[in-house]
């Protein structure tokens, strides 16, 4: 099961589509048979009969059952303008940076003297290209969800809690705990 992280940057995917994705039935099979080369593929893909899905290409079935009709829509919006999401990671990743976007539980290690009691915030923060870089590598290397947290958690501590190295200098450990919402725009 994907986590928050990978559940965030795929949203982010989505957002980045300059052409909606095909919404009939009809449709949706037509372009997966295009992309998978067979009804027999994309019957092995959403679990059904190869028949089951020529009558859902040729129109005889206008509805799938609705765990089929989810299955066909995540497996299209997968595969829809590939390289749209991929020119907007490189471009992320090269210039853009990625704008972090939470509410969550943040947790840290500060020195003596000084709280280190974790707690509510709501950030928006646009952290520089290198940390979309790496959140990017991360998610390709097949990185868990607490990895990639790391990765987003460390960036909020360059940028946000010690602005660049100009405060909080002592501060090391940054955490992200009890995430409510997440959102990553790029």
């Amino acid at each position: 099961m994907a986590g928050e992280i990978e559940d965030a940057i795929e949203r982010a995917d989505r957002e980045s589509f300059t052409r909606e994705p095909p919404k009939t039935l009809k449709g949706q099979i037509g372009y997966l048979i295009r992309q998978l080369g067979s009804a027999k593929a994309v019957a092995r893909e959403i679990g059904v009969t190869a028949d089951s899905v020529n009558r859902y290409r040729r129109g005889a079935r206008k509805h799938a059952r609705a765990d089929v009709a989810v299955k066909i829509d995540d497996l299209v919006r997968q595969r829809w303008q590939p390289q749209v999401r991929k020119r907007r990671q490189r471009q992320a990743a090269a210039t853009g940076g990625i704008t972090v976007e939470t509410r969550a539980r943040f947790g840290y290690t500060a020195p003596v003297g000084t709280t280190d009691d974790g707690r509510f915030r709501r950030l928006t923060v646009h952290l520089p290209p290198q940390y979309a870089q790496r959140l990017f590598d991360a998610r390709d290397a097949g990185a868990g969800d607490q990895q990639m947290r790391g990765i987003i958690a460390e960036g909020l501590k360059d940028v946000y809690f010690q602005d660049g190295g100009s405060r909080a200098t002592g501060l090391s450990d940054v955490e992200i705990n009890d995430i409510d919402y997440l959102d990553l725009d790029y």
